[in-house]
């Protein structure tokens, strides 16, 4: 009796699909570097190019602009040719963006390394792995794109220190090329072991309401379902991005920076306990959504950010409790990066989901242009900071309602269409 070595042994679907996971967090949390950590390395560019912080600070929303808008792209790519070496390639590219940036002397060569090779690489990634665990995951589609999301905003917690204690020992050059190294490898690995379910594996019936169509992005664009949660998901974005961008500088001015928080200062305190926080909301309200449905949780989560911006504005003297609940606003945050694409999925099908998630993904690319020049303005207009609190909660509540009095019947009637 032989057996055929050209074939890998067959792993049971249940099993699988927890191994595709597993993966897809490790790729997830390969790439999540170059954005959380980037902050550390700004001085030491600056100091080598010898130019101004703005001009070092512009790589950075290079990064993010090309991870947010070039998805459709990216998306269309793994849709066709597959995830493995697409995503393999993702992880390696933005590994090298690193290795490359250590021997950069200008700004040009910074936005063309840093810049462009960890944009591209990360958004390669993240949308596909994205699209990846919502076919895999049709009954638990808001759980598995919130671990994987939740991945990408964990992973630098396991390296920020690391890379720190290497800065101030090797330097920033030979630190960006270890780690550049390191996280591309880990990230290819994983990556290619990653597939797409088989046609003969059957994988649970979907939770929630689902429609049975597949719909190619041409025609999803032309839909008012998509664009109310385009719409949605960039007021989300927005509203979040003007928090994060600004929150060191309304820290500053409610005199929260002058405090100590059981025994460690309250601002990196409160910044730790939001990423934390931001972190474990994505799994949580994915699961949630899994079980009472997309639009029910996006108003609970969605109107319980807004509670808690204006408790903690109303309650910024108290520095204790502006800590607190400042992590509570980023609990009911960042699970937009779980709700939008399991919904876009159930909406719109999984043929062509990944492209289709990197079409909506485009909203968060708005919201990081308009987060932090639009909150600065603001505050510089008006003298206070109180008008961008009062637009966010504005908004929040106002995407909360939407959900429940427009995006529900709305996505139903589509599904009976």
């Amino acid at each position: 009796m032989s057996v055929s070595i050209t074939q890998p042994l067959a792993v049971p679907t249940a099993s699988a699909r927890w191994v595709q996971l597993v993966l897809g967090v490790i790729a997830m949390m390969s790439i999540s570097s170059p954005q959380y950590v980037w902050t550390l390395f700004t001085k030491s560019f600056q100091s080598t190019i010898g130019t101004t912080l703005p001009a070092i600070q512009i790589t950075f929303s290079i990064v993010i602009v090309l991870q947010t808008w070039s998805s459709p792209l990216q998306g269309f790519l793994i849709d066709k040719f597959g995830p493995r070496l697409l995503i393999a390639f993702g992880c390696a590219l933005s590994g090298a963006g690193w290795i490359t940036s250590a021997y950069v002397t200008s700004l040009t060569g910074l936005y063309l390394t840093y810049g462009l090779l960890c944009g591209v690489g990360t958004g390669i990634v993240y949308v596909g792995i994205i699209g990846l665990m919502v076919r895999w995951f049709p009954d638990r589609r808001g759980f598995a794109t919130g671990m994987v999301a939740a991945g990408y905003g964990f992973g630098a917690i396991l390296t920020t220190f690391p890379i720190n204690t290497m800065l101030a020992t090797s330097g920033y050059q030979h630190t960006l090329v270890v780690f550049g190294f390191i996280l591309g490898i880990v990230g290819a690995l994983a990556a290619l072991a990653m597939r797409m379910p088989r046609s003969d594996e059957k994988l649970p019936a979907a939770a929630v309401v689902t429609s049975k169509k597949n719909v190619a992005p041409a025609a999803m664009i032309r839909t008012p379902v998509f664009w109310l949660m385009f719409v949605m998901m960039t007021m989300m974005s927005t509203g979040g991005l003007m928090i994060i961008s600004q929150f060191a500088a309304f820290s500053t001015d409610f005199g929260v920076t002058k405090v100590v928080v059981f025994g460690l200062a309250a601002l990196p305190f409160a910044l730790t306990l939001d990423r934390i926080t931001n972190g474990l909301t994505r799994p949580f309200f994915g699961w949630v959504s899994d079980r009472i449905g997309r639009e029910n949780t996006m108003a609970i989560a969605f109107l319980m950010e807004a509670a808690a911006v204006a408790a903690m504005v109303l309650l910024r003297d108290n520095v204790l409790a502006f800590v607190l609940l400042s992590g509570v606003v980023f609990f009911g945050w960042g699970e937009i990066f779980s709700l939008f694409p399991s919904t876009l999925t159930d909406t719109f099908g999984t043929k062509f989901g990944t492209t289709n998630y990197g079409v909506l993904y485009m909203a968060q690319g708005i919201g990081s242009v308009l987060g932090g020049p639009l909150a600065a303005l603001l505050h510089d207009k008006a003298g206070s900071w109180l008008p961008v609190f009062a637009i966010i909660i504005a908004m929040d509540a106002i995407t909360g309602i939407l959900a429940l009095v427009a995006l529900k019947p709305l996505r139903k009637a589509y599904a009976k269409s």
